[in-house]
C-alpha cells in the first residue's frame, strides 16, 4: 500500500481541536451579537435622551401654546406627562408609587440584559436591546422628573390611533413585535418540520 492510498483519519487530538475551535468560534459569535447588543441598546437609549432634551429644552414644548407644535398634517409634537406605564397603567400618583415603578422597571431591565447576555441567536438579542434601550431612557426620565416624556402625537383628523409616545416608547413596541413575529415564525418552522 503506498502513501497516497493509506486513508486519512483524524487522530484523536486532532478531532478535539477540531471541537475546540467549533466552541471557541461559537463563543465569538455570541460575544460579537452581545456587543452588538448593547451597543444598539447604549444608541437607542441615547438617542430617546437626545430628542427628549430638544423638546424640553430647545423647543420648550411644555411652554408652547397648547403644549403643541404642529409639524405636519399628520404628526404633532403634544406635550404629555406619563405618570403611568403603558396605556396609563400602574400609575405613579405618589412619590412611593414613583419609586417602587422605578424599582419595577429597572428590574425588568436587569432581566432583558441577562436575557441579551445569554441569548444565543442574534436577531433575538437586537430586538431585546430594542426594549433594554428604551426602558432605560424612560427609566431615567421617572428618576429625573418623576413622569416619562411623551411628545409624538400621530393623528388622521381627530382620530389618534396611538397614545402620545416617544422613541423608547416605540423602541419597547418594536422589540417586542419583533421578538413575537420571529417565536411565531420559530414555531411554524417547527411544526412544518415535524409534520
Amino acid at each position: 500500500m503506498t502513501e497516497e492510498q493509506i486513508p486519512f483519519v483524524p487522530s484523536a487530538n486532532e478531532g478535539r481541536s477540531a471541537a475546540t475551535a467549533g466552541r471557541a468560534s461559537s463563543s465569538l459569535n455570541t460575544n460579537d451579537h452581545r456587543t452588538l447588543a448593547f451597543s444598539l441598546a447604549g444608541l437607542i437609549f441615547l438617542a430617546d435622551q437626545f430628542v427628549k432634551w430638544l423638546v424640553i429644552g430647545p423647543l420648550a414644548l411644555q411652554q408652547q401654546p397648547r403644549q403643541q407644535i404642529e409639524i405636519l398634517p399628520f404628526f404633532n409634537l403634544t406635550w404629555v406627562e406619563n405618570y403611568g406605564v403603558s396605556l396609563g397603567m400602574l400609575t405613579a400618583n405618589s412619590s412611593t408609587t414613583r419609586w417602587l415603578l422605578v424599582a419595577l422597571t429597572t428590574a425588568i431591565a436587569a432581566g432583558v440584559a441577562v436575557w441579551i447576555w445569554r441569548e444565543k441567536a442574534r436577531a433575538d438579542a437586537l430586538a431585546l436591546s430594542l426594549v433594554l434601550g428604551g426602558a432605560l431612557g424612560n427609566i431615567v426620565d421617572r428618576m429625573r422628573f418623576g413622569y416619562v416624556v411623551d411628545y409624538a402625537d400621530l393623528h388622521i383628523g381627530t382620530f389618534q390611533p396611538f397614545l402620545v409616545f416617544n422613541v423608547a416608547d416605540a423602541a419597547i413596541t418594536i422589540g417586542v413585535l419583533l421578538l413575537l413575529l420571529r417565536a411565531l415564525l420559530t414555531r411554524d418552522k417547527k411544526a412544518t418540520k415535524n409534520a
